[in-house]
């Protein structure tokens, strides 16, 4: 999309050098001194340059490569990948303070129901955004479930197989499915490396605590597990232990979890809104005051927000035990309480009740 607006704004086709290193054309481009050589044939002496390298982690020693260009006066830089490895290691240590990172996800709720037309039928929209897909070859592809489900399948092999065992040089493929499949069969659940350990374990599966980390840390890598840390709320500080692991789309979960299931509504509710507050430029932790939990602290340079997250609140007791987190809170900063109900919004001395479907959509 990019190439498309720089050609339509004056730049032509001659300064623009585009690799896709997953296109088998280019595959003698993945040895470094190749594509060097090759980059610097393409380059404009007398104008600007604009160099796109498209899964640049296929390339050995790409980091040098890119230093070398990155030399160059006339030269703009863009490049993906389909990891965290991209910006770890050498390159940011070559490049620090020079670049900048821009994390994707995968489609919100609203571009979601924007693309399918479902501004009236947010309900409808929302169920279908879970039981399918948010990634955009799903989400506005409009496909036959069975194509959706080779698509999951497709995917879940690249992120798992390509991502994270050959780049972590994994052996025992099986328990580092096991171990996916637990985790995301406990979203929004407080999980320690040492609790999943113990589970593998009594199911037959010995498995240690550091190797358990290892595998987290490639699941985050990939971009298929986000990781948010508890915050103390009064001490202002985050803690060590009992994270929460939240997945990059529930239509993936659920393929993993061979199953669509709306047992825990609430889980999946909170796991989309808390890709919706990384979407949306907060830094997002779990809150912790006294012996209750916050679902989300939200914090970004205008200060702290504050959510709790409920399928449905209109059992009383339900109503009062969501509150009571957010009314421990000594401060002033914005409380809110999401829940599918489709009430009206409601004022609790302060504590805003809204729709979450209306807060995806960015009515709050």
């Amino acid at each position: 999309m990019f190439e498309e607006h720089l050609l339509t704004h004056g730049v032509t086709a001659d300064q623009i050098i585009s690799i896709n290193f997953e296109d088998f054309d280019f595959a003698h481009l993945t040895n470094p001194q190749n594509l060097y050589a090759y980059i610097k044939e393409g380059l404009q002496s007398d104008r600007q340059n604009y160099l796109f390298l498209d899964e640049i982690q296929n390339v050995a020693d790409f980091q040098k490569v890119v230093d070398s260009i990155f030399l160059k006066d006339n030269v703009d830089i863009y490049m993906t990948s389909s990891n965290a490895h991209l910006l770890s290691g050498e390159l940011a240590t070559y490049l620090t303070g020079r670049y900048v990172t821009i994390e994707m996800l995968p489609l919100s709720f609203r571009e979601f129901v924007t693309a399918h037309g479902l501004e009236n039928r947010l309900a409808q929209a929302y169920r279908q955004y879970i039981e399918t897909s948010s990634f955009p070859f799903v989400a506005i592809g409009d496909l036959e479930p069975s194509l959706i489900s080779d698509y999951m399948e497709s995917l879940y092999h690249t992120l798992l197989l390509k991502d994270v065992v050959a780049r972590k040089k994994i052996i025992d493929v099986m328990m580092l499915e096991r171990v996916i499949r637990f985790m995301a069969d406990n979203i929004g659940n407080e999980l320690s490396t040492k609790k999943i350990s113990d589970t593998m374990t009594s199911m037959g599966r010995k498995i240690n605590v550091r190797t358990v980390e290892s595998y987290i840390n490639g699941f985050m890598e990939a971009y298929l597990l986000y990781q948010t840390k508890r915050y103390d709320i009064k001490g202002k500080q985050h803690l060590k232990t009992q994270k929460k692991y939240y997945f990059v789309d529930i239509g993936l979960r659920n393929y993993m979890l061979s199953e669509t299931s709306f047992s825990d509504v609430g889980h999946v509710l909170e796991n989309v809104i808390y890709l919706e507050l990384i979407r949306r430029g907060y830094n997002v932790s779990v809150g912790k005051i006294d012996k209750v939990e916050v679902d989300f602290v939200a914090q970004n340079l205008d200060g702290l927000v504050y959510y709790q997250v409920a399928a449905t609140v209109r059992d009383e007791a339900t109503l009062q035990r969501e509150l009571r987190s957010l009314q421990k809170i000594p401060d002033n900063y914005p409380k809110y309480l999401l829940t599918l109900d489709e009430d009206p919004a409601a004022d609790f001395e302060g504590i805003r009740k809204m729709n979450a479907l209306d807060f995806l959509m960015g009515k709050n």
